[in-house]
């Protein structure tokens, strides 16, 4: 039993049905993790303004995509990685690509790969990243800038992540086919 309610636009607080029919608007369907979340406005409307920021970095639509897959795996949201599954086919990105996302495992493309490295450097050490995975990060052609930008995704993704799961958010219907399940 789950003492969070999944709301409506008619349930939710005052403060985020406005929201929630924005994102239904955008979605065609209220995701589940957005219903409950929508139990705290400042948090549904913090994070979605997280997002939004986090969506106008200097980082591609892919190189984002890769900050939230390192953080949805490694806080094991299945339901980022599954909704996030769908952006990449949106982005065109190869299988191997979606595969090796959703596994954690090596990428095949070596910049690609520096950009998962250092986010999961910005996770594994609270944002005290070691010289030397800077510097591998600059050396794969990304600049002081990004860096931050992989923060400011970190954050955004934290929120979402943790959130899913706190209220044990559940996978909709619609993405079933990208179901995740964490590894072991």
């Amino acid at each position: 039993m789950s003492v969070f309610t999944e709301h409506t636009a008619e349930t939710a607080p005052a403060a985020a049905r406005r929201t929630i029919e924005g994102v239904r608007g955008r979605f065609g369907w209220l995701p589940s993790a957005v219903a409950l979340m929508a139990e705290s406005p400042q948090l549904l409307n913090g994070f979605l303004t997280a997002n939004a920021g986090f969506e106008q970095t200097d980082l591609t639509p892919l190189e984002r995509e890769v900050v939230v897959f390192a953080v949805a795996t490694t806080n094991d949201c299945h339901v980022c990685v599954a909704l996030h599954t769908g952006t990449l086919g949106r982005l065109d990105a190869t299988p191997e690509l979606i595969t090796a996302l959703r596994g954690g495992s090596v990428l095949p493309e070596p910049r690609l790969e520096a950009l998962r490295r250092f986010t999961l450097a910005v996770l594994a050490h609270r944002g005290a990243v070691p010289d030397a995975e800077v510097d591998d990060f600059l050396a794969a052609g990304y600049q002081p800038r990004h860096a931050l930008d992989v923060v400011f995704g970190v954050g955004a993704y934290t929120i979402s992540t943790f959130a899913n799961r706190l209220t044990r958010a559940p996978l909709d219907p619609p993405l079933a086919a990208h179901a995740w399940t964490p590894a072991a």
